[in-house]
């Protein structure tokens, strides 16, 4: 409905004498400040001030007596510097809040553009930290949207199961079952232990660092399904060394000008691609010959391509900050563009518990683990927690708020709703109610309800612009506020006006939809009872 309204409004704009000739500025709706009264606003006229070269205030104000003959405009009034404040009709916010098609999500894979979003990709060497979680929480939202607008989308998770990594483990693990302290340069989580206490006493010397791999590998697809992150495929590294992948890969940039020998060793000249504006050049082969992680990453960036994958999504924590102009310059290197390579990169987490912050160090193995957070508070919070910033920011999450069964706690405050009209229809059935159509002329309660339930789909669309969830955690919370105020001031169950109840029921209706929807989209439930 939105977007038919743009149309209107373009067509009613470009077909104008006012306009006539002129190369207009397309029409964007925000939502109007509360304190104009209005629906929606409109900062076309600015925009157009520029290419009219007029006041813009001037050009707001013969632009509102134009759009008041829109359909669906019950009116239209100027503000100052230039913004356009439109009143909608009851008809159309109600049509187009009673709009399921996103609920029915009937337009899936309706895009060619295959899109490959790789996220969490923790190295098999530990159970997976907190920080994973809130890489996972974005990913895989970020997936669910996607496919809920229509676009090809898969996710991956990339096991580093190569390199020296097994050896340091299996060293590691040995040294627990002997009694004994890793290696300095080992691993010394405590849950080498733990793991030394279940290892099969018949384990060989060169199957020690297999094992212990294999354990954790399992411990985190337990982790990531009990955080329900279902990844299309969960890709070994090792699986490029058996197929050739990285040597191809190695000839690829060389067959590109971008792999030259020297000191022994092959490098990736990343500093003749000034646009990714890497600061030096990186070792591709080593001096006796063994491949870098790095060229086993670019190999894995071009299978991703040779896949058919138009656009990889890399969702990376705080610590790689500085991979992305090297990894820019491959991709482009493999002869793509660079808009084909989009890093993400998420800020650090700071736990507080009881008001205190939790110390870390993954150096010395002694972090919380995501699974235990994920059974400390539930799978719900932390999914909403993690989604509820911007990755681009860093976060705070307070533990003991995750906890509390009251308004305080957001996804308490969002469940809480959906459960509430479930009861509501509890009751309603057992007076034998149903919903019915909506009637109008709506009060200020109703209408405001009814407007925010349309804004879903563009604030789907806005998390997939910037990348962030974080859109949907606020529209949610922000729908739950109106809800409630609709609860406070318009009773629902009334037997002694059932058109009015069976209105306000399909009211409730559509808003429990929209909730159960968002949630999903974020990974967390919609209980039906609290």
């Amino acid at each position: 409905m939105f977007s038919h309204l743009k149309k209107e409004i373009e067509l009613k704009l470009s077909s104008s004498p006012m306009f006539e000739g002129a190369n207009l500025p397309k029409v964007e709706f925000s939502p109007a400040p509360e304190h104009t009264g209005a629906d929606l606003s409109l900062n076309w006229a600015m925009a157009a001030a520029k290419i009219l070269r007029k006041n813009p205030l001037e050009i707001a104000k013969q632009t509102a007596v134009l759009l008041r003959e829109v359909n669906g405009i019950a009116d239209a009034t100027a503000a100052a510097p230039g913004f356009i404040n439109l009143h909608l009709e009851d008809k159309f916010i109600i049509t187009a809040a009673l709009d399921r098609r996103i609920k029915e999500n009937s337009t899936a894979g309706t895009h060619k553009h295959k899109i490959l979003i790789e996220f969490v990709s923790a190295n098999p060497t530990g159970p997976l930290h907190v920080a994973s979680g809130r890489g996972a929480a974005l990913g895989d939202s970020l997936v669910r949207i996607h496919r809920a607008l229509g676009h090809a989308c898969d996710s991956e998770y990339y096991v580093n199961d190569a390199g020296n990594q097994a050896q340091l483990l299996a060293e590691s693990l040995k040294a627990r079952i002997q009694g004994k302290e890793p290696p300095e340069n080992g691993y010394h989580g405590e849950y080498l232990a733990e793991m030394a206490k279940v290892a099969p006493k018949d384990l060989k010397e060169e199957d020690y660092g297999r094992w212990a791999m294999e354990y954790l590998i399992k411990t985190q697809q337990e982790d990531m399904e009990a955080f329900r992150v279902q990844f299309t495929r969960w890709f070994r590294e090792s699986e490029l060394h058996k197929e050739g992948a990285v040597q191809g890969a190695l000839k690829a940039l060389e067959d590109n000008g971008y792999a030259y020998k020297k000191d022994d060793a092959v490098w990736f000249g990343s500093t003749q691609d000034k646009q990714a504006k890497d600061d030096k050049d990186r070792v591709l082969v080593r001096t006796d010959g063994r491949p870098t992680y790095f060229l086993a990453d670019i190999a894995y960036h071009k299978n991703k391509f040779d896949r058919g994958y138009d656009s990889l999504v890399d969702i990376w924590g705080a610590d790689h900050h500085g991979y992305v102009p090297r990894m820019k310059a491959a991709v482009h290197a493999l002869g793509k563009e660079e808009k084909a390579f989009v890093p993400i990169i998420h800020q650090l987490i700071h736990l507080l518990d009881n008001g205190e912050q939790v110390k870390m160090s993954k150096r010395a193995g002694k972090f919380i683990t995501l699974r235990e957070l994920t059974n400390e508070v539930g799978a719900d919070a932390c999914r909403f927690f993690f989604a509820s910033r911007t990755p681009n920011a860093q976060m705070t999450f307070d533990i003991e708020l995750a906890k509390k069964q009251s308004n305080e706690n957001p996804v308490f405050y969002v469940q809480y709703v959906h459960a509430r009209i479930n009861s509501i229809f509890a009751a309603a059935a057992e007076k034998g109610i149903e919903p019915g159509e909506i009637i109008t002329p709506l009060t200020q309660q109703e209408r405001a309800l009814l407007l925010k339930l349309i804004w879903f789909k563009p604030v789907l669309q806005n998390c997939l612009q910037d990348l962030s969830p974080h859109h949907l955690t606020t529209y949610l919370m922000e729908l739950a506020g109106l809800f409630h105020s609709f609860y406070d001031n318009c009773r629902v169950l009334d037997e002694a006006n059932l058109p009015l109840t069976g209105s306000r029921l399909l009211i409730c209706q559509r808003v429990a939809e929209r909730i159960k929807k968002g949630l999903e989209f974020l990974g967390v439930s919609a209980p039906e009872k609290m």
